[in-house]
């Protein structure tokens, strides 16, 4: 037991080898059961609307920009170029770990949030969620702007994330909806243009961790392929949750579980690319 847990757990984490069958189906049993639990516990306590999504947005963009400096810092691109980001450095507090990579970010991330809703429900000021969010991002997000060399090859990626979302919008007139499909091509297109041009352009070899992206971009000699399917399987996603009869909160909250497994790696992907990390 000790030996399956070290080979499918442990090792892919410090060997940097990204995910294997075993792990990945792991963490998506446990990932589902806590969006279960999680809705269960929101139900009727907190309204599951257009505010609260963009809300978890502003946590999301906490996470990925975590995640990117573990990146920046594990690939020496974060230099001490101020006292602050010396601070950064020898604290050790952001060094390539448990808790600094997947899936530990995710529950790093998941606590600051529960512990931020929690102190806000009790005070009755949910409505500064989403400050707080953007209030512990920025600073991340600062301690990083120095080292984006290739800021201007993320242009590429918005325009083909903008694409579908247009589309979508148009489609619905809904932005939740459209946010999932902007989320879910976001993902992809930063998957196809790092893997597929980026590594070229930068010298830089980039891969695809998880088992069945890469399966597909393989299968299709392309990652454009995993980017169409992205795509489409996030209209079609909008366009059941459009039709199914059941209650507009929780059509909300899929809709939103949908938009954080699309926006959590595609800016974690963005931010390594413009970082060269």
């Amino acid at each position: 037991m000790e030996n399956f847990i070290t080979d499918y757990f442990i090792d892919p984490i410090w060997s940097k080898t990204g995910y294997n069958v075993v792990n990945t189906l792991v963490y998506a049993i446990i990932a589902i059961g806590s969006v279960y639990l999680i809705s269960r516990v929101l139900k009727g306590k907190i309204a599951i609307d257009e505010n609260f999504v963009k809300s978890i947005l502003a946590f999301v963009l906490l996470g990925s920009t975590l995640r990117s400096l573990t990146d920046a810092i594990d690939n020496n691109v974060f230099q001490a170029v101020s006292p602050i980001h010396e601070f950064v450095l020898d604290s050790g507090i952001y060094a390539y770990g448990y808790l600094t990579v997947s899936p530990g970010i995710y529950l790093v991330t998941a606590g600051l949030l529960f512990i931020s809703m929690a102190i806000l429900y009790r005070i009755k000021r949910m409505d500064l969620l989403a400050w707080v969010g953007i209030g512990l991002w920025l600073p991340h997000f600062l301690l990083l702007l120095p080292f984006m060399e290739y800021l201007v090859y993320s242009l590429p990626i918005f325009i083909l994330a903008a694409i579908p979302a247009y589309i979508a919008y148009r489609y619905c007139k809904d932005k939740i909806y459209t946010a999932v499909v902007a989320g879910q091509a976001l993902d992809g297109a930063a998957t196809f243009f790092v893997i597929d041009f980026f590594s070229k352009i930068s010298g830089i070899q980039y891969f695809e961790q998880h088992v069945f992206s890469a399966a597909i971009g393989n299968f299709g000699g392309t990652f454009f392929v995993f980017y169409l399917v992205k795509c489409a399987i996030a209209f079609a996603a909008i366009h059941v949750l459009r039709e199914e009869k059941m209650d507009q909160e929780d059509k909300y909250f899929i809709a939103l579980v949908l938009m954080i497994m699309g926006f959590a790696p595609g800016i974690r992907d963005i931010l390594r690319m413009v970082l060269g990390a």
